[in-house]
């Protein structure tokens, strides 16, 4: 079985690669942003940092947009932060269009209404652990407790269309979709590469998953 983590040359995938090497049990790992490479795979990884207009102009500049959205039709495919973003339909972030997989948009945290329950003032973006409470059953959170923690760094939140695309939320001065699923595709906001046990099984599930 060959695993691609697309490259398109925003943020540094050195973590995502360690950890999918390690729950992979020796199967083959490739970052790649040959198109080819993407469409061979069997399953694919879509991360990525940085803001929502350099990430889409850098995926159509690598000619990687053709490949992202047949393998998020045809193959088992998790998005990661960004990678998250990127498969709705328009950010706010920069006034961009997304890849438009799935209905929805994706909004800034207000950060004259981010509060702590103790009247403290939340910073954005939101960075650090936080809860993730699952909205709907789904393979990929085979063996994580609800309400277990992943870590997060992001300023802007998804909002789909159909609230039952949802599978996680989080709440940060308010609450917001942080991982969301459907048919062979599962995404999520926080960074499981990052995140202790859990995220490593989440991994390990993405990589035993059959959708």
């Amino acid at each position: 079985m060959s695993i691609a983590v697309i490259d398109y040359g925003m943020g540094n995938l050195r973590s995502v690669y360690q950890a999918l090497t390690y729950v992979a049990a020796g199967e083959e790992v490739r970052v790649t942003s040959d198109p080819a490479v993407v469409a061979a795979a069997h399953r694919v990884v879509f991360p990525g940092q940085g803001a929502m207009p350099d990430c889409m102009a850098e995926l159509d500049a690598r000619n990687l947009r053709p490949a992202v959205l047949q393998a998020a039709a045809e193959k088992p495919f998790l998005g990661i932060c960004i990678g998250l973003q990127m498969l709705f339909e328009w950010s706010e972030e920069g006034n961009t269009s997304g890849l438009g997989i799935f209905a929805g948009d994706v909004r800034r945290f207000p950060e004259d209404n981010m509060f702590a329950p103790d009247g403290s003032r939340l910073k954005v973006p939101h960075m650090g652990w936080n809860q993730v409470r699952q909205t709907g059953q789904h393979p990929l959170w085979a063996n994580i407790a609800d309400d277990a923690r992943f870590y997060f760094v992001h300023s802007y939140r998804v909002h789909p269309t159909d609230p039952a695309l949802a599978t996680g939320a989080c709440e940060y001065g308010l609450p917001f979709t942080c991982a969301v699923g459907r048919a062979n595709i599962f995404a999520v906001q926080f960074h499981p590469e990052k995140s202790a046990r859990d995220g490593l099984q989440l991994l390990q599930n993405f990589i035993a998953w059959q959708p």
